[in-house]
């Protein structure tokens, strides 16, 4: 494949090599704490000699966490690349992706020129409730904690707008040129892990699920039933870019889909008894057309879910081989209030295939396997992708493969398609997103007009006035647009109707436009138009 394309692909991985480090725990509240005596042993292990030794007599002085966790992070390395040590500091932030939740203000902001931007609020939450609107510009917090200039990180954000549900906290923000004061009292923020969901044709819903947290079976049964009241023939169901999390909720979910108690899961270990989970109630949706989008960066819960499917022929995979990962990790919480997740168990599919990758070459190899089917081009040609694992046969006659990942039944390529260097500058500069927040933000009596995405995707069509206002903005971040030839041009102007409708519905507005030209989209809308 031609490199230059990947230059493409390569930020993008930065991130979906993120995957990686997910856990699939079995229930995160219910195996947290370790008992007071857990660690206990009369007889002191040279590790520990060592590390006391270095605290005492070593020549300059030692941070004693810092060293702890190294030793930590080096033991866990050599396990696998999913056993993690999380800091106290860290630990908190980590469990709110897998709850569902936070307790804040409920607003979503950038960074731009140095100062704290609300681009969103979330409906019904603390700052709805309290008069914080789009467009804000948070100075101060409690009059005293400065949020501008080099005080603009994220971090110092996250501190002093996040807090306990009903404490009150005030924010000082700039409004049109003028400078408010608002109080208001801090509650449950929703984390949601459907991004989207909607009847994509008639009979057809689409359901878009970003993670497996606490709160995502209920999420999707609630979708569901809207569904089923609209009359749901057929489900799309998109697992693109989610790297996983809580084991029950996507076997829950995959309970919805089978019928006659079939097996969905079997989990075991050397120091864990075989466990199996199975389909134990009448699903919603147990017949009915359903095809499940997976990527490379589908994860962990994600090919449970793909594979179970895959196994009893309930459902039809479109897109490319899975991450690969079959390993299942259980929270511990240690008496220094950190955390461990350990690698306790491996997980098999009803066929009895369990999909990890290899991982014997260590972490730094593990990770760049990802990286390499671009460099192949197993991500471009279907010829490539075929798997050489163990084979397997489904009650429907169909081969499927165990390790190294869940792989497709209707292979889709990445989209290779080269862009100009100046657009990649785009978003890594961050200038992307500040031209469409502060073009909305100028315009907004326009947008207004518009009452849904779809109406957005008719009426909007930006052209030469978007254009220019970006070029603009984007010298003064030192990027020329002036070489972009005429098919990047157009591309780039469909990609500023979208993320405009991301702005304005943010997720739901901007799959709902988006959708209508993805090419797995479009591929999961035929096989699902075809007669049985």
């Amino acid at each position: 494949m031609n490199r230059k394309k990947l230059q493409v692909a390569m930020p993008l991985l930065l991130s979906l090599v993120m995957v990686a480090g997910m856990a699939i725990g079995y229930k995160l509240k219910d195996k947290t704490t370790v008992t007071p005596g857990f660690f206990v042993n009369a007889k002191r292990t040279s590790l520990e000699e060592v590390v006391d030794l270095v605290n005492a007599r070593y020549v300059d002085k030692v941070n004693g966490d810092s060293l702890k966790q190294v030793v930590i992070d080096d033991i866990l390395s050599r396990l696998d690349p999913h056993s993690v040590y999380i800091p106290p500091s860290e630990l908190s932030a980590a469990n709110e992706e897998l709850e569902g939740s936070f307790e804040g203000i409920g607003v979503e902001f950038q960074i731009f020129n140095d100062t704290v931007n609300v681009v969103s609020v979330v409906p019904d939450g603390p700052s709805d409730k309290a008069g914080v609107k789009v467009g804000d510009k948070i100075l101060f917090v409690n009059d005293t904690a400065s949020l501008t200039g080099k005080d603009a990180t994220v971090a110092r954000v996250r501190t002093f707008l996040r807090g306990k549900s009903n404490s009150v906290v005030r924010i000082t923000v700039s409004r049109d040129g003028a400078v408010k004061k608002i109080d208001l009292t801090r509650g449950s923020v929703p984390l949601p892990s459907i991004d989207v969901a909607y009847m994509i044709a008639e009979g057809t819903g689409f359901m878009r699920i970003n993670k497996f947290s606490g709160t995502t079976y209920k999420e999707f049964m609630f979708n569901l039933e809207k569904f089923k009241e609209k009359g749901l023939k057929n489900l799309i169901l998109d697992l693109r870019g989610n790297g996983g999390g809580y084991l029950p909720e996507a076997v829950n979910i995959a309970d919805e889909f089978l019928d006659n108690n079939k097996l969905i899961v079997y989990t075991e270990g050397d120091n864990i008894k075989r466990e199996e989970y199975t389909a134990r109630r009448e699903g919603l949706f147990e017949t009915g057309g359903l095809v499940i989008l997976v990527d490379e960066s589908s994860a962990s819960a994600s090919e449970i879910l793909a594979g179970a499917l895959q196994d009893w022929d309930r459902a039809t995979i479109i897109g490319r081989r899975t991450f690969g990962k079959g390993l299942v990790q259980l929270p511990f919480r240690l008496s220094d209030g950190s955390g461990l997740r350990l690698t306790v168990a491996r997980y098999f599919t009803p066929l009895g295939r369990n999909i990890q990758k290899p991982y014997n070459k260590g972490k730094d190899k593990y990770i760049e396997e990802l990286i390499e089917r671009f460099h192949s081009g197993e991500v471009v040609q279907a010829d490539t992708s075929t798997p050489k694992g163990k084979q397997y046969k489904t009650p429907g006659g169909r081969i499927v493969y165990g390790g190294g990942g869940i792989t497709p039944d209707i292979f889709i390529p990445f989209d290779t398609a080269t862009q100009p260097r100046s657009f990649l500058e785009l978003y890594l500069r961050g200038t992307l997103p500040r031209f469409i927040y502060s073009y909305y933000l100028s315009n907004k009596k326009e947008f207004d007009r518009y009452t849904s995405p779809a109406d957005l995707q008719k009426n909007y069509h930006p052209g030469e006035r978007e254009w220019k206002a970006l070029s603009a903005m984007a010298l003064q971040d030192s990027i020329g647009l002036n070489r972009v030839d005429e098919y990047a041009k157009r591309q780039m102007l469909s990609r500023i109707q979208s993320l405009m409708a991301r702005q304005i519905w943010r997720n739901e507005g901007y799959f709902e436009i988006t959708n209508l030209t993805d090419p797995m989209i479009l591929k999961a809308l035929q096989v699902l138009q075809k007669p049985e």
